[in-house]
């Protein structure tokens, strides 16, 4: 698997995005979707990887650094046809790395708190996440889970 740092030039990797976002927008009401388009990704404060298997886009994900000390994961996709093989541990492996390398302390998320997103939360309990409460501007929303690990 090849993940690399994104810059969201490619049709391949904007395609994921989008339909991330649209499947966020069919699953939960506008109010509790936090999902970043391609435009809020292209902010020059957030990067952006994406991993690649046998030539194609398998996953994407993001980090945005929230102060000096926490960043924040944003937008964690795997592509329908690359679920179960890896994509996303891998990813949140690589941005877990990246993030101690920048010096963060701790990594923050939130996600969705329905049925839906059962891999999703397995998956970051596995890698050390665990549940807290609202961080940032986000609010105490039945919709979604906030986790965090100490890095």
């Amino acid at each position: 698997m090849d993940i690399r740092i994104d810059d969201l030039s490619g049709a391949d990797t904007r395609a994921l995005i989008a339909h991330h976002h649209a499947q966020m927008h069919a699953q939960t009401p506008a109010e509790s979707v936090h999902a970043l388009d391609i435009d809020a990704l292209r902010d020059p404060g957030i990067t952006v990887w994406s991993a690649w298997l046998d030539g194609r886009v398998a996953g994407v994900a993001a980090l945005t650094q929230l102060d000096a000390e926490r960043g924040e994961l944003k937008s964690f996709r795997t592509a329908d046809e690359y679920l179960g093989r890896g994509v996303a541990r891998a990813l949140l492996r690589r941005i877990i790395a990246d993030a101690r390398g920048r010096g963060l302390t701790s990594l923050w998320l939130e996600t969705g708190s329905d049925d839906g997103f059962v891999p999703a939360r397995a998956l970051y309990a596995s890698e050390g996440f665990v549940e807290c409460g609202p961080f940032g501007g986000y609010i105490d929303d039945p919709l979604s889970t906030f986790m965090t690990r100490a890095l």
